[in-house]
């Protein structure tokens, strides 16, 4: 059974930084694609980050880009995400997900396997 459980998130001053974990279990993900994604209640859930398989490619939503940034470690079946310079608006639950396929999509369907989510608030 595959299971995606996030870790990291809490409350943090604008200005902070958090770093975000998802591990996986039930299958190697090293072929696949490992994104993140936030949403707030009642809105739709929005592309963060994802980083392709060998973690040599990654792509960013341009609200966070030079803030945010994704990283993976294969042999332990794990994907971070490290968030800086944090702001209100970065307010939101994140979840971890996993397209079994090589290329990397900004699309939360294209995504197959998906956690929990973590919440992660930003003061101000």
């Amino acid at each position: 059974q595959v299971q995606l459980v996030e870790s990291g998130g809490g409350l943090v001053q604008a200005g902070g930084s958090l770093r975000l974990s998802c591990a996986a279990s039930g299958r190697t993900f090293n072929n696949y694609v490992m994104g993140w994604f936030r949403q707030a209640p009642g809105k739709e859930r929005e592309f963060v980050a994802a980083i392709s398989s060998g973690g040599g490619s990654t792509s960013y939503a341009d609200s966070v880009k030079g803030r945010f940034t994704i990283s993976r470690d294969n042999a332990k079946n794990t994907v971070f995400l490290q968030m800086n310079s944090l702001k209100p608006e970065d307010t939101d639950v994140y979840f971890c997900a996993v397209r079994p396929h090589s290329g990397v999509s900004y699309y939360s369907s294209a995504y197959a396997y998906w956690g929990q989510g973590t919440q992660v608030t930003v003061s101000s």
